[in-house]
């Protein structure tokens, strides 16, 4: 009767090896985990730091809106004639990119060869594109285009934080179970090292055979191998989780059990969602208005250059324009290069890659359906085998219960009583495994129907030169 208490010990964790395993550890439960990460993984920060370029790509990539200053000063030697004078000419100018008008005043003193009187002049000109770029219509849509390249940018960034931070979630499960694993490694092995000790207490009193010695040392030698491969997993995910929050050492880390996530998956209503306000749809509807606007840009390419203009010439001697006459004047100016074979090698190419983009994007859509509503199987699946795992694992032990009396009594070889232990033990590991599996699915859900973070992260989030 005696060796049937202590076999029942074996169904139960011991509260003393619970203990022992939990002392000098320190509980590091999953949100805390995830906000020491984010504030020290610098993985975050490199991912967040691309966003900073963005704010300047209009100025790198439009036209140059300063105010031009020029100035020229030269100083002419007449070499056939005794007499020398400076010429001189300053200009400044401004381009209006929205409108395509271009404002230049200018001054310029001359001298001539033939006569010893220096002329000066001071014009103002407008020039306003009437053909390609029609009052700024082509630098508008260049800047419709840069717009929703960054609107692009932005979302892949966003996109590049929830995947990072999906793995590191990710991770913290798997250390979870791992931990877990490990934890009913140890526990079975100290239960049946003490019923090793109780058998040899018996085989000094007659009752077992060596051959029972012989079957729980290979069992024990079993969970020892087990537990070896159960601790070097663990001290990987460890090391990992280390390293995401930077951990000085002080202390020995530990998980807590991660709360379920609360998301309650329904497939229809939550891809409808997905569908209309999710960033990847948001994106990808980008993509085809970026190919839409590339086409009008190179349509607006192919117009000859065009400019009208008006201007108000002043015309004098010398720095001071003595002896002045004004003239106001007004014409136009076209530049209009025969063939135009790369402008329009470029439209066609435009022309093309909108349609890759659309039919490329209706591709995705079909993958994304089929990717959700196959996770959403998945999920099912694993809820239903969760179930399962937990009636196994009442019934193994009250086997084991069972077993473990019968085994006391005479009633049951050995055998039966190890094939017992081993199913316990399978079934608790399958049971942390279809967990943590349900969790990493879940998970898996929020990453792909963009719920695990959003674009508010980026006003959140510290980054450099800020």
């Amino acid at each position: 009767m005696v060796i049937g208490l202590l076999l029942l010990s074996c169904i139960i964790l011991p509260t003393h090896a619970r203990a022992a395993e939990e002392r000098g550890r320190r509980a590091l439960p999953l949100q805390e985990f995830l906000a020491l990460a984010a504030k020290n993984d610098t993985v975050f920060e490199s991912i967040l730091i691309d966003r900073l370029p963005l704010a300047y790509r209009r100025d790198i990539l439009l036209p140059v809106s300063d105010v031009i200053l020029a100035l020229k000063q030269q100083y002419n030697f007449y070499l056939d004639q005794d007499r020398s004078n400076p010429e001189t000419s300053l200009s400044l100018s401004k381009l209006f990119p929205m409108s395509g008008t271009d404002v230049s005043l200018s001054y310029s003193k001359s001298s001539s060869a033939l006569t010893a009187v220096d002329s000066s002049e001071l014009e103002l000109l407008i020039s306003q594109p009437i053909a390609k770029n029609a009052f700024g219509k082509g630098t508008q849509l260049l800047d419709q285009i840069i717009g929703v390249e960054n609107e692009i940018t932005t979302y892949q960034i966003v996109e590049a934080y929830e995947d990072y931070l999906a793995s590191l979630t990710s991770a913290y499960y798997s250390w979870y179970s791992a931990y877990e694993n490990l934890k009913v490694g140890r526990v079975s092995y100290q239960s049946n090292l003490k019923l090793l000790d109780n058998i040899h207490e018996r085989q000094r009193q007659k009752i077992a055979l060596p051959i029972d010695v012989n079957k729980m040392q290979l069992l024990l030698v079993g969970k020892k191998e087990s537990i070896i491969v159960l601790q070097e997993v663990y001290d990987n995910f460890t090391n990992i989780i280390a390293k995401a929050i930077r951990h000085d050492g002080k202390h020995r880390l530990a998980p807590q059990k991660p709360p379920r996530p609360a998301k309650q998956v329904l497939f229809s209503q939550d891809y409808e969602a997905f569908v209309q306000n999710s960033r990847t749809y948001q994106a990808l509807r980008l993509l085809e208005q970026q190919g839409t606007l590339e086409v009008k840009k190179a349509a607006d390419d192919l117009l000859p250059s065009t400019n009208l203009l008006l201007g108000y010439k002043l015309e004098g001697e010398d720095f001071g324009i003595n002896n002045d006459e004004s003239i106001a004047f007004a014409g136009i100016s076209v530049q209009w290069p025969i063939g135009r074979s790369v402008e329009k090698a470029q439209h066609k190419l435009a022309q093309i890659e909108q349609k890759k983009t659309q039919l490329s994007n209706q591709n995705k859509y079909e993958e994304l359906h089929t990717n959700l509503k196959n996770l959403y199987l998945q999920i099912q699946r694993e809820k239903e085998l969760i179930d399962i795992a937990e009636k196994k694992i009442k019934l193994a032990e009250a086997i084991l219960k069972d077993e473990a009396e019968n085994y006391s009594f005479g009633k049951v070889t050995l055998n039966d009583y190890i094939d017992a232990v081993n199913q316990v033990d399978e079934n608790r590991f399958n049971y942390t495994e279809h967990t943590v599996q349900l969790y990493k699915l879940l998970l898996e859900w929020l990453r792909l129907t963009d719920k695990l973070v959003d674009e508010k992260i980026l006003d959140s989030a510290v980054t450099p030169f800020q």
